[in-house]
């Protein structure tokens, strides 16, 4: 989709859905206000459009935090389970055109990157992790440093046993179980 315009009902249902995961989650977000980031919403079509991509792939966008330094809300996929409309991905182009058979549909990076959002760094997933318990059957792909990702590897993480991991894969890697969670700054 070239334009990044949503429908005005989109726009007024989007705001609604948001609102209300925004209401039933305080603790994700104490001390911010609504109003001030659907301004900020309103501000910003293409931002909009991409936390609608974000819903429309099962993520559950949520504001996780503001960054004063940028005037910034920061959105995290807040789904319980890595996002259903994300999965069976492998990490990246170059791992997707490397795979002789079974490729997948797509990749992580280029998938967020067509969304307009970017992968959670492992940083951001242990934030996530601090609001909830994410991940306790599935597995999600994290921006890679890329020293790593040169040697063929690419990180994921998931909570298990009371406890959040990270750990390695091939780049080459998909599972069923296995997609990304976006982060986007409005």
């Amino acid at each position: 989709m070239n334009n990044k315009n949503l429908p005005q009902e989109r726009r007024e249902e989007l705001f609604g859905i948001l609102k209300t995961r925004f209401e039933k989650n305080m603790n994700r977000h104490q001390g911010i206000e609504w109003d001030k980031v659907q301004a900020k919403l309103e501000a910003n079509a293409e931002k909009l459009w991409s936390l609608n991509e974000m819903e429309e792939t099962e993520g559950e966008p949520d504001v996780v935090g503001y960054d004063a330094h940028t005037d910034e809300y920061i959105f995290f996929d807040c789904s319980a389970e890595s996002p259903k409309g994300r999965r069976s991905l492998c990490y990246d182009r170059e791992a997707l055109e490397a795979r002789k058979e079974y490729k997948p549909a797509d990749s992580a990076i280029d998938m967020a990157t067509d969304m307009g959002i970017e992968l959670l760094t492992e940083d951001q997933y242990r934030v996530l992790q601090s609001l909830g318990k994410f991940d306790t059957k599935t597995s999600s792909w994290l921006l890679t440093p890329p020293d790593m990702r040169k040697l063929g590897g690419a990180i994921f993480g998931d909570f298990r046993f009371g406890r959040v991991f990270v750990y390695h894969n091939g780049v080459q890697s998909y599972y069923s179980a296995r997609g990304f969670r976006g982060a986007l700054r409005v």
